[in-house]
């Protein structure tokens, strides 16, 4: 019983680490899709008063019904970068 719930576990952590990588990009990141807020480049207001490092969420709906919510991160020059995207359907959560 011990073995197939570690076998289980460790299916699962693979099966996560794959999709978390079907997301990145060329260079190691998240590509932006449409809806992101930094999909066509950077916006062009500066987040002033938000600490470096913080990290703000974006909520959309993708092309086919499906929830997504992106998560960015303030860097030192005060742009932003996608770091995390969830999808879900509605009624269904995240996966």
């Amino acid at each position: 019983m011990k073995k197939m719930i570690v076998a289980a576990l460790t299916a699962l952590s693979l099966t996560s680490c794959v999709e978390a990588q079907s997301y990145r990009g060329s260079y190691g990141g998240i590509e932006p899709i449409p809806g992101s807020i930094t999909y066509n480049g950077q916006p062009r207001t500066k987040l002033k008063k938000a600490p470096v490092g913080s990290t703000l969420h974006n909520n959309f709906y993708g092309p086919y019904g499906e929830r997504i919510e992106e998560t960015y991160m303030v860097m030192p020059d005060r742009s932003l970068k996608l770091v995390a995207r969830r999808r879900g359907f509605i009624g269904f959560p995240y996966d």
